[in-house]
């Protein structure tokens, strides 16, 4: 990576920081160089178009930033945007390229949402004997290992009342895989009860609990989207443009969140009375940081920037 580059990153950095947002136009006047808004876009659209990133690198970049040490739990789940579905086959590739660049001991777990099921995928998850907690329907049809029975998920936890959840202590066939089962019963958007049935590849007496992990997924996409950088204002339809793009917002991303572990450190975010914190430790970062870039009060964004660099 050239010296340009690294300038590039550094001005990308600091104006995704100010402006919150990709549109390309509004990210031009956030660079703090001499050189004029139209210039700078120009700069930023040869950088996506013509600049090869090394994803490899980015992303071992980016797992380096993480506050904590693995092993991780990992999240699977897709944002409603512009490029389709998620294929089993794309999900297999997705997780062997982690598993490639960071080893399948930095896995905790896998938690997945009802859309990530598949035979296939089960399959690949159970020979390479990854931890799994996956929800399914309700109306699922399992199969009772030894018997041959088939039979409704649901049938197996109907006694279960609001906020009550049990396993099944019987391994269970699922799409031809053998797993295991849990239940509790919660109240979906609607206000309306419901079993939220999971599927695991072991410790289902856990799987309740560690599945409530899979919230911080949609936390990320908020600050991607309207509570930090506003992803969706990009009006690129390249899809190797969008990834670039993605990388730099995520490089992004990790530093800010990061950053807001340490501001509160010197200063603790308020704390509601339901228990959580005012704002999130990425809001909290992101606020701190531009308002240090906003201030000009380089002393301070000097020592963030050590923080942030790991060094």
């Amino acid at each position: 990576m050239n010296l340009a580059c690294v300038k590039f990153f550094g001005l990308f950095i600091s104006a995704l920081c100010k402006v919150q947002t990709v549109c390309f136009e509004k990210l031009a006047c956030g660079f703090d160089s001499n050189a004029k808004a139209d210039s700078s876009l120009r700069r930023i659209q040869r950088f996506i178009s013509e600049y090869s990133l090394d994803s490899d690198l980015i992303d071992k970049f980016i797992f380096s930033l993480l506050p904590h040490e693995p092993p991780y739990r990992l999240v699977l789940d897709r944002t409603n945007w512009k490029f389709g579905n998620f294929s089993i086959q794309e999900r297999i590739d997705l997780m062997n390229r982690f598993i490639k660049l960071f080893g399948s001991r930095s896995i905790e777990c896998l938690l997945a949402n009802r859309e990530f099921l598949g035979d296939k995928w089960l399959e690949y998850l159970n020979k390479l004997s990854i931890e799994y907690h996956i929800r399914i329907r309700e109306n699922f049809w399992v199969e009772i290992h030894g018997n041959g029975h088939k039979i409704k998920a649901s049938w197996l936890f109907n006694n279960l009342r609001v906020n009550e959840c049990a396993f099944y202590n019987k391994i269970v066939r699922v799409n031809g895989e053998l797993c295991y089962l849990s239940a509790s019963r919660i109240v979906n958007k609607e206000n309306i009860p419901e079993l939220q049935i999971i599927v695991s590849f072991n410790k289902p007496n856990k799987a309740q609990v560690l599945y409530k992990e899979r919230w911080q997924i949609e936390s990320a996409f908020k600050a991607l989207k309207t509570s930090g950088f506003n992803i969706e204002d990009t009006h690129l339809a390249d899809i190797e443009w969008v990834s670039i793009l993605l990388s730099l917002v995520l490089i992004v991303f990790a530093w800010v969140y990061k950053a807001g572990i340490y501001f509160d450190t010197l200063q603790p975010i308020k704390i509601k009375k339901h228990g959580r914190r005012a704002k999130s430790l990425f809001k909290y970062g992101l606020t701190n940081i531009a308002n240090l870039l906003f201030s000009n009060d380089i002393d301070k964004f000097n020592q963030c920037c050590k923080f942030l660099s790991c060094t």
